[in-house]
């Protein structure tokens, strides 16, 4: 049996739709919210003929690779996360790129020479690479118009991810993943009237304007933070909203709080300054339940107690 394990965001889902267009196959789906990424343990040893893996951390997966690896089964691992040390076997393929401008969408589009490049661009728009994805578009001929519809479609795939559990979601992301491969084109998403594209539309329409009646509880010329109400609609929110504040302010780093369930933890969007986009992974990182890339990361379970140690950690990191 083929496995694809894919990040429930625009860019674990819009790469697996390129693949899948390009090599429709029977598979066994394994997703979920964009920050459950230790998927890959959820593959059966016993079952698995082939695995591909998309847009989830290979250093957050190492045990359940090895495992893979060590039962002879082959691995395809596409990712743009922090990867650890890449095992050395004739049975992994891997494609890892982490640099800050680049998405695992746009790593697939490369390897498929583009054939599906409009899918990347949307992609590419919703892990927040506008200035990439805008060049992108423009090299492809695409219109202002055109290019800006490609960046709502990506930011409202990407808006979908985000969550406590698949039931704070408009979609589960295997059932969003199904529903866009139906479709040609990403434009023929956004024309079609009963597509995901306007629910989404009409559900993030209302959730953004919630989120901008919060004020920050801390703003500085390095750092600004926003704690969001322990509810389903920042859950669903939290890191799109993270993405504007950043593109509205570009200067400065973002993160985006929410409490956890348990009311003693925060769950953590961190973006780093779009004119400096490096350190928000390692940041991150250095706290128990944290990780990400070098522009955007998270920790799913900061203690509040340790809330001013990360403001601290953020404000040191980006302090020229």
């Amino acid at each position: 049996m083929i496995f694809d394990v894919f990040n429930g965001d625009a860019d674990g889902i819009l790469s697996l739709l390129q693949l899948r267009k390009a090599n429709p196959q029977d598979s066994k789906l394994i997703t979920g919210v964009k920050r459950d990424i230790s998927l890959l343990k959820k593959v059966s040893l016993d079952q698995a003929s082939h695995v591909n893996v998309l847009d989830i951390s290979m250093e957050k997966n190492a045990l359940a690779l090895t495992e893979l690896l060590e039962k002879e089964i082959p691995v395809f691992y596409a990712d743009h996360h922090r990867s650890g040390d890449i095992p050395a076997s004739s049975l992994l393929q891997a494609h890892i790129d982490p640099h800050p401008n680049t998405c695992t969408a746009l790593i697939i589009d490369n390897i498929l020479s583009g054939e599906y490049h409009l899918w990347a661009i949307a992609a590419a728009f919703g892990d927040n690479l506008n200035a990439r994805a805008f060049q992108l578009a423009k090299e492809r001929g695409l219109s202002e118009v055109q290019a800006q519809l490609l960046q709502e479609l990506g930011v409202l795939i990407n808006y979908n991810g985000y969550g406590a559990s698949v039931a704070d979601l408009h979609y589960d992301p295997a059932e969003l993943f199904c529903l866009l491969m139906a479709y040609d084109s990403p434009f023929d998403v956004i024309d079609d009237d009963s597509s995901p594209f306007n629910v989404l539309k009409s559900a993030y329409s209302d959730d953004i304007t919630r989120a901008r009646s919060e004020k920050p509880q801390h703003n500085s010329d390095i750092l600004m933070v926003t704690e969001l109400p322990n509810s389903a609609w920042a859950r669903r929110v939290s890191g799109v909203f993270g993405n504007m504040l950043a593109n509205e302010s570009p200067n400065k780093a973002h993160a985006v709080l929410t409490k956890n369930l348990d009311g003693d933890t925060y769950t953590v969007s961190l973006r780093a300054p779009l004119n400096n986009k490096q350190g928000a992974g390692d940041i991150c990182a250095s706290f128990a339940t944290g990780g990400g890339r070098a522009a955007a990361a998270g920790i799913n379970a900061l203690p509040a107690n340790e809330l001013t140690k990360f403001i601290e950690a953020v404000e040191e990191a980006y302090t020229s």
